[in-house]
C-alpha cells in the first residue's frame, strides 16, 4: 500500500534538539550581526555599542523566557499569534501573524543585499541586484526539497557561522594584544579604540537610537517557537534550546562586538563592507578577509534560509486560523506548505530595489522595517505570557502543572515589554530608521483594519449559506 501524503494541517514532528538550537542560532547570525555592527559603532561609538548589545542581550533573554513557557505549554507551528490571539484578541494575533512574516520577508530582502556586497568584494563592478536574483532562487530551492533537508542545511550552515565566530574573537583579540601584527606596522591598539572618541561620543541618545538595530541583530531567536510543533518532545528540548541559545549569544555577541569596536575606529565604521572584512584588512594574516567574505556570505544566506522557512509557516497557520485562502496551506508529497514559501518569496524582489536605489539606503531601511515588526511580535510575546500566566493561576490550576515556568512573573514579562516598547521609541529619533515608524505603524493599522473586513465578509457569508440552507 502506498503511504498516505501529507494533507494541509499536517507537518512532520523530525527536528531534533540540535536541529532546534542551530536553527534559532542560524537565525540570530546573520546580516544584523555581520553588517548592522558597523552601521552602531559609526552610530555609538564603541563603548555605546557594547552597551547597546548588552541591553539587546537581555531584552532577548527576558522575551526568550516568555516564550519558553508559552511554547512548552502550547507547542504550535507558527506559535506567536496562536498566543496572541488566546490571550490578546484574534484580531491581535492576525496582525502578530502579519508582522512576523513581514519581519521575515523583509529581512529576506536586506540579507540578499548583504550577500550582493559581499559579492562585490570579489566582483567590484557587477551590480549588486544581480546576485540577489541567484541567492534568491538558491534559497527557495532549498526550502522546497524537505524539512529534514532544511534542518540538516541549517544545522551544518550553523555550525560554520559558530566556528567562525570563534575563530574572529580568538584571532581579533591576539590582534588587538600584538599577539598577531597589524598588515600596515601600526602597533597593537589594545583598548585604545574603545575610549578614543570619548566614552559616549554622541551621547546616550543613539544608544536608544539604535536599540531596534541591535534587535534586529538578536531577531531569530524565536524560531525556537515557530519550530516547536515540528519537534521532538518540545517540554524536554525548547528549555535545552533557550537555554543553549541566550547562553551562546552573550558570548558571541558581546565577544565579537568587544573585540569588533576595539580593532575599528569609530569613523571607518559603515555597512557597505562587513566590519568583520574591514578587521581582517588591517591584520597581517594572509587571505583572511577573503576567507571571512565567504563565510559571512554562506551566514547570511543561512539567516535566510531560515527566514523563509519562519515566514512560509506563519501563512500556512493564518489560513488554519481561517484568515487566509486554503491555497496557502496546501502542502506537497514530502510535507512543504510551497505555495506559503513562493508567496513569502516576495520579501527578496525588494532586494532588487539596489538596482535604482543606493543600496546602503535600502539595506538600512530594510533592517529598520524588520527590526520594528520582530519588536512589535516580541511586544506581543511578552504580554500574552503575562497574561497566559495571569488566567492560569486563576483558573485555579496548580503552578507546578507548567512543565516549563518562567523565572521571575510578573517583572519578567513588563520588564520585556517595556524595553522592546522603548526600542521601538527610539526609531523616531535616527532620520534614517524612521522610514520604519512611517511604514510599520500604518502596516498595523492595515492589519487591524483588514482583520474586521475580512471577519465581517466571512460571517456574511456563513448567513447566506445558512439562509439558503432554510429556504
Amino acid at each position: 500500500m502506498q503511504p498516505t501524503p501529507p494533507v494541509a494541517g499536517q507537518f512532520k514532528r523530525t527536528m531534533k534538539a540540535r536541529h532546534l538550537v542551530m536553527l534559532s542560532l542560524g537565525g540570530v547570525i546573520g546580516t544584523g550581526l555581520f553588517f548592522n555592527t558597523g552601521y552602531i559603532i559609526a552610530t555609538t561609538g564603541a563603548l555605546g555599542t557594547l552597551l547597546a548589545y548588552l541591553i539587546g542581550a537581555l531584552v532577548v533573554y527576558l522575551v526568550m523566557l516568555c516564550l519558553g513557557e508559552l511554547a512548552v505549554a502550547m507547542p504550535e507551528t507558527g506559535a506567536f499569534h496562536v498566543y496572541a490571539s488566546r490571550y490578546l484578541g484574534p484580531a491581535t494575533g492576525y496582525t502578530v501573524a502579519w508582522l512576523y512574516w513581514l519581519t521575515w520577508t523583509v529581512a529576506l530582502g536586506s540579507s540578499l543585499t548583504a550577500a550582493g556586497f559581499c559579492m562585490q568584494y570579489w566582483f567590484p563592478q557587477s551590480p549588486v541586484w544581480l546576485w540577489c536574483l541567484i541567492f534568491c532562487t538558491a534559497i527557495f530551492l532549498l526550502n522546497i526539497i524537505t524539512t529534514r533537508f532544511f534542518a540538516e542545511s541549517e544545522f551544518w550552515f550553523s555550525l560554520i557561522k559558530v566556528v567562525t565566530i570563534l575563530a574572529f574573537i580568538v584571532l581579533g583579540g591576539a590582534a588587538m594584544f600584538g599577539l598577531i601584527p597589524m598588515k600596515d606596522g601600526t602597533p597593537a591598539p589594545f583598548l585604545h579604540n574603545l575610549t578614543s572618541s570619548g566614552w559616549l561620543p554622541n551621547g546616550t541618545l543613539p544608544i536608544l537610537m539604535t536599540m531596534v538595530a541591535v534587535n534586529f541583530a538578536f531577531s531569530g531567536t524565536e524560531l525556537i517557537g515557530i519550530a516547536a510543533g515540528e519537534t521532538e518532545t518540545p517540554e524536554k528540548v525548547v528549555p535545552l534550546a533557550i537555554r543553549t541559545t541566550v547562553i551562546r549569544l552573550m558570548v558571541f555577541f558581546i565577544g565579537t562586538v568587544f573585540v569588533l569596536a576595539a580593532l575599528l575606529p569609530m569613523d571607518q565604521a559603515g555597512i557597505v563592507k562587513s566590519p568583520f572584512v574591514l578587521v581582517f584588512e588591517r591584520i597581517g594574516v594572509p587571505y583572511a578577509a577573503d576567507i571571512f567574505n565567504f563565510v559571512i556570505l554562506t551566514a547570511i544566506l543561512s539567516a535566510a534560509n531560515s527566514g523563509l522557512y519562519a515566514s512560509g509557516r506563519m501563512l500556512w497557520s493564518l489560513v488554519h486560523q481561517r484568515t487566509l485562502p486554503a491555497y496557502f496551506a496546501r502542502v506537497n508529497a514530502r510535507g512543504i506548505p510551497i505555495n506559503a514559501l513562493a508567496f513569502s518569496m516576495l520579501g527578496g524582489v525588494l532586494a532588487l530595489l539596489t538596482s535604482v536605489i543606493a543600496p546602503d539606503t535600502v539595506f538600512v531601511a530594510l533592517s529598520a522595517i524588520s527590526g520594528f515588526a520582530v519588536v512589535a511580535v516580541w511586544l506581543s510575546i511578552c504580554a500574552a505570557h503575562f497574561a497566559f500566566r495571569r488566567d492560569y493561576l486563576r483558573s485555579g490550576q496548580p503552578l507546578a502543572g507548567l512543565k516549563y515556568r518562567a523565572p521571575g512573573y510578573p517583572l519578567t514579562p513588563i520588564a520585556g515589554f517595556a524595553l522592546c516598547l522603548l526600542a521601538c521609541i527610539g526609531l523616531a529619533f535616527d532620520p534614517e530608521q524612521r522610514i520604519a515608524l512611517y511604514c510599520g505603524l500604518p502596516f498595523v493599522a492595515l492589519c487591524y483594519l483588514l482583520y474586521y473586513l475580512t471577519r465581517r465578509a466571512g460571517q456574511k457569508t456563513l448567513l447566506k449559506i445558512g439562509e439558503d440552507h432554510v429556504g
